[in-house]
């Protein structure tokens, strides 16, 4: 069964999506097969950084929830948003978007769905897409479907960043994973700015939270200026964010 990657952040504003998109695609590259289920279905976004059109999209997470499918039928091939020309069927990544039909968010506003779904298509896509790795993106904060992704997750990778409102809740999410018994807590801490002591930072974060900092990735105006039009890692494979990033990666398939 593939290893389960939930990352996630206390709030929003974070950078999570664009961090967990150009990780799986890290990850691809390191020659595997990876699933990414974009779980912010109250306000998704991550198959903007893919180039993913959602006028092509047949099927969305919203319709494996609802029954109206498949999660395998709702996966999508966003490979070479990655690598322009992937050979044979690994490395590959798939993409299982959330839809941003305002009429389709609404329902999800108003009658929710059943999360316990969430952890029978994940199990389910990892067979049918023979995937060794899964990352979910999920909805900022504590709510039923952020309990079940920490609960179920292999790694628990936590996105903060140096400001004192990220310092409180992550106290809180950091509590609730040990409490759900997750295997192992990473933290990142993004936008970190020029000049701000990064061995000092990395040393509090760790003692406060008793959890390995794995990723200082710095403030940067490059990340910005591509709006979450492509992948970082891609773009700029020498940049020392990407180096980060790839630092991360391989902890990840340690």
């Amino acid at each position: 069964m593939a290893k389960i990657i939930a990352v996630h952040s206390f709030r929003g504003g974070t950078g999570k999506s664009n961090i967990t998109a150009n990780l799986a695609a890290l990850v691809a590259l390191g020659g595997h097969r990876v699933g990414i289920i974009d779980t912010d279905i109250q306000s998704p976004g991550i198959h903007v950084i893919f180039g993913f059109n959602q006028d092509n999209l047949k099927y969305a997470l919203n319709d494996f929830l609802w029954g109206n499918c498949k999660i395998e039928e709702a996966a999508y091939d966003v490979t070479k948003a990655a690598m322009p020309d992937p050979s044979g069927d690994r490395p590959r990544l798939f993409l299982i978007p959330s839809s941003v039909k305002t009429g389709e968010i609404a329902r999800v506003l108003r009658d929710g769905y059943d999360v316990g779904l969430l952890n029978d298509g994940i199990q389910a896509l990892s067979r049918a897409m023979s995937l060794d790795y899964v990352f979910i993106d999920t909805h900022p904060g504590v709510n039923e479907e952020t309990l079940l992704s920490i609960a179920i997750c292999d790694r628990f990778l936590l996105i903060m960043r140096p400001d004192n409102q990220d310092f409180q809740g992550t106290a809180v999410t950091v509590e609730l994973a040990r409490r759900l018994e997750v295997q192992e807590i990473l933290l990142i801490v993004n936008k970190v700015p020029q000049g701000m002591e990064r061995g000092m930072l990395k040393g509090q974060i760790e003692t406060t939270y008793q959890a390995p900092v794995v990723g200082m990735l710095p403030l940067n105006s490059e990340m910005a200026s591509l709006a979450s039009s492509e992948l970082f890692a891609i773009r700029y494979g020498n940049h020392p964010l990407t180096q980060e990033l790839k630092s991360v990666a391989r902890r990840i398939m340690n």
